[in-house]
Formats: C-alpha cells, sequence, structure tokens
C-alpha cells in the first residue's frame, strides 16, 4: 500500500509512519514548501501522479483541504480530537454525542469533520484523547508533565478529571488498521475508556514506569469526564499498555 501521510513533522504521525513501514508499506509525506495546499489544481495534479493508496490526515490545514483530500481517496483517515467535547455537558462521550466544543481548536475540528463527512461516503474520522510516547516530542503527556515539572517545580494533576488518552503506538497500530480494512464514519480511540484513570493516578504510574522524579500535586480545580466511548474501534485499555513496559 503507498500511504500518504499528512504531519510527519509533528507528534502521531511518524509513529504512524514508523508502524506503515515496519509492515511494508510505502509512506509518501506532504511538502508544505513544494505544495500549498490553498492551490488546489498544483494538489490535484500532484495526486493524480503519486496516485496514494491511502490518505492518512494528521496534520494541519483548513476544512477546506480535509475535505479536498477526503474526496480524492477512498481509503482516508483523519484525526479529530477528544476536545470536540465541552466539559459541559460532561462525559463520557459517545460517538453519536452532539459536539459542544467552545474553544477554537475543538471548533475548527469540528469544521475539518463536517467538511469530511460531506466530501466522502467512505471517510473515517478517529476522535483521539492527549498521546503518550517515552520519546517522541510535540504534543505528548510524557513530555509535557517533564516540561510542568521543569517549569513549576511539581505536576499538577486534577483527581476529578478522567482524561482520553492512550500511548502513541496503540493509536498508530489502531489508524493502520482502519486505512488497511476501512470502516467509515466516526471512530473513538480511548485506552482510558474503560479503565477510567483519574489524571492524578496517571501522573503517579507514570513517574513510576518511566523513573520521574515529579512532585505530583492533586488538585480539584477541573472537573470532566472527557473518556470517549462507542464506535467500532477499541484500543488496548491503558492497564494492559502499562503491563508491556
Amino acid at each position: 500500500m503507498r500511504l500518504l501521510i499528512t504531519g510527519l513533522n509533528g507528534t502521531l504521525a511518524p509513529r504512524l509512519a514508523q508502524a506503515a513501514r515496519a509492515m511494508g508499506h510505502e509512506v509518501i509525506g506532504w511538502d508544505r514548501a513544494a505544495l500549498n495546499p490553498d492551490d488546489e489544481t498544483l494538489c490535484a495534479d500532484w495526486l493524480e501522479r503519486v496516485r496514494p493508496d491511502a490518505v492518512a490526515h494528521l496534520g494541519t490545514g483548513t476544512a477546506r483541504f480535509a475535505a479536498f483530500l477526503a474526496a480524492r481517496c477512498e481509503r482516508f483517515v483523519f484525526t479529530s480530537t477528544a476536545m470536540v467535547f465541552d466539559h459541559e455537558p460532561d462525559g463520557p462521550h459517545d460517538v453519536a454525542h452532539e459536539r459542544t466544543a467552545k474553544d477554537d481548536y475543538g471548533r475548527y475540528k469540528i469544521g475539518c469533520e463536517d467538511a469530511i463527512l460531506a466530501a466522502s461516503k467512505t471517510a473515517a474520522i478517529a476522535r483521539i484523547g492527549w498521546q503518550i510516547d517515552p520519546t517522541q516530542p510535540g504534543n505528548n503527556m510524557l513530555m509535557a508533565l517533564d516540561e510542568w515539572q521543569r517549569r513549576d517545580g511539581h505536576v499538577a494533576a486534577s483527581r476529578v478529571w478522567i482524561p482520553a488518552c492512550s500511548f502513541m503506538t496503540d493509536t498508530a497500530a489502531a489508524l493502520l488498521t482502519l486505512l488497511r480494512r476501512p470502516q467509515p464514519g466516526v471512530h473513538h480511540l480511548d485506552s482510558n475508556a474503560d479503565d477510567a484513570w483519574c489524571f492524578d493516578e496517571l501522573a503517579r504510574t507514570l513517574a513510576r514506569r518511566f523513573r520521574r522524579d515529579w512532585q505530583v500535586q492533586v488538585h480539584e480545580d477541573y472537573r470532566h469526564d472527557q473518556r470517549l466511548v462507542g464506535g467500532p474501534t477499541a484500543l488496548p485499555p491503558l492497564s494492559a499498555a502499562f503491563a508491556r513496559l
């Protein structure tokens, strides 16, 4: 399979590329310096030459660009976010629930979801939570907590926040499965969906398993059951992911 992945300079896309190459698939990146996403004629000509068998859209871009890609490949996966749901009403959030985001990022992802679903009947939308990885830079929970400790001298962790989260390797494996065996519609990829670990428990477990000397300070300033439930795809639970370490 020839797989086009956007966002290869980001956090999760390199893990997806690694998993794809390990299974013998060819990975192609999107070079924004050479291919302006706003130039649809140029982009369409390039896609016609490259002819990817599948597209994983993990990069940033407009809702129009997301729809443009979805309309041009039957095997298409887009990574959305748990943040399409606000904390009011509280979760767990099912695939069928109304999206209630009030912040700009959540609304941006909602716009992309809607544009993709209008452009393609075969596209898959994978909503994901905060990703965990021992080394990958970017929006990575482990690295973020390292930075909190450096910056603040402690890690502030709410005991009343149940985050949607997963290890990147598990998320990448699920995305690759959706590309190899397409299942159109909305998927919730959350390893905390069943375990329901609160953030303070998760922070302490990460500290133990990755030998961090974080000073975890527990609070109740943020309350949200952010879990993503329902849908046809399930990830291994956090408890199983930690057991592999």
